[in-house]
């Protein structure tokens, strides 16, 4: 008897992570809006190309306001940004997201639960779950994306333009950071990017992002980029005097 092979599906759905831009409304005049967003993108016209975007309403929450969801993301289509959902916001509000075919997004995935262990008296304590460190050796080739979860991510090898590193902790980079480096992309405000010569196209921390230009501050440098306030420092790695010579 001749059997029949079993057909597979024509898809597969599986969960995956990618880096959302996140406008955060602070009013609902749609043209100071565009006029903001014209400003912004004329910054970097090849960044914001066909990015995808979300819509934080945390700001209007507490507030009476409605937004025009449809008019927004006319003038955001127009632009090339393209947008996907929003978060946070009043019920009215989201529901006036959803019937303009704007979705509510939910949040960012929680911080893995810490198992308990007993100490002698038999008192249960949360374990110190120690550092997560993701090392790759291989250079980061463009239209790569690697990210270390719940931890540092470290980069022996060079990151090539149109790759992008992601970290929850901080990143490292041995070599050339090309392309685009977050940090802290969890909200972890304390993180950092360390690399030996700066030529990223954009680099995060905690969500507060710098466009950078060639040849502008701390261009082709080794430096370190943290979050101060609400501002990216960029500022050049320094070895102390005499920390290489000999005891």
């Amino acid at each position: 008897m001749t059997q029949t092979p079993t057909a597979e599906a024509p898809f597969e759905l599986k969960g995956s992570l990618f880096t959302l831009t996140v406008l955060h409304l602070r009013e609902t005049d749609l043209g100071a809006i565009e006029q903001a967003l014209l400003v912004k993108i004329a910054q970097a016209p090849a960044f914001f190309a066909n990015t995808p975007v979300v819509v934080d309403l945390d700001a209007l929450a507490d507030t009476a306001a409605r937004p025009d969801f449809a008019g927004l993301a006319r003038i955001l289509r127009a632009h090339g940004l393209v947008p996907v959902g929003v978060r946070h916001g009043s019920a009215a509000q989201l529901a006036a997201a959803a019937a303009a075919g704007l979705p509510m997004l939910p949040e960012s995935r929680p911080a893995p639960r810490r198992e308990a262990t007993t100490d002698a008296g038999g008192d249960a304590k949360p374990a110190d779950p120690g550092p997560h460190n993701r090392v790759v050796v291989q250079p980061v080739r463009s239209g790569q994306q690697v990210y270390a979860a719940d931890g540092d991510l470290t980069l022996l090898g060079p990151v090539s333009a149109g790759a992008e590193v992601l970290a929850d902790g901080s990143i490292h980079v041995y070599g050339p950071l090309r392309g685009r480096a977050l940090a802290g992309v969890r909200g972890k405000l304390e993180a950092r990017i360390f690399c030996l010569g700066l030529e990223a196209e954009l680099v995060s921390v905690a969500g507060r992002y710098r466009i950078l230009e060639k040849n502008g501050e701390g261009w082709g440098k080794a430096v370190q980029i943290y979050l101060s306030g609400e501002h990216l420092i960029i500022e050049p790695l320094t070895v102390e005097a005499g920390a290489h010579r000999k005891s």
